[in-house]
């Protein structure tokens, strides 16, 4: 069963984020993910969106999203990240 992760970003930093954006496919693409839809802008339909940023990925399964986030290099990768931005990240089953 495929998982989807979604993460919601607002950016404070955008030179810190695109260092943060240039580690993270490898580490993706490692746990069998990729990239579903990666940027912005978000066009509201409904309700209210005030994030900069909407990123989803596909992996294999929950436990390859999990041991992904989880895993040493996207953790450096995660720490760039923070730098430059806070986010949330939610993993769904497909």
């Amino acid at each position: 069963m495929s998982a989807f992760v979604i993460v919601q970003v607002d950016i404070s930093d955008p030179a810190q984020y695109e260092e943060y954006k240039k580690l993270t496919p490898a580490t993706i693409e490692a746990y069998g993910g990729k990239f579903v839809l990666r940027g912005n802008p978000v066009e509201v339909l409904e309700g209210e969106w005030e994030h900069d940023r909407l990123v989803m990925l596909e992996f294999p399964d929950k436990k390859s999203a999990t041991d992904w986030y989880y895993s040493k290099e996207y953790q450096a990768a995660k720490e760039v990240r923070s730098k430059g931005s806070k986010a949330k990240f939610l993993v769904i089953e497909n």
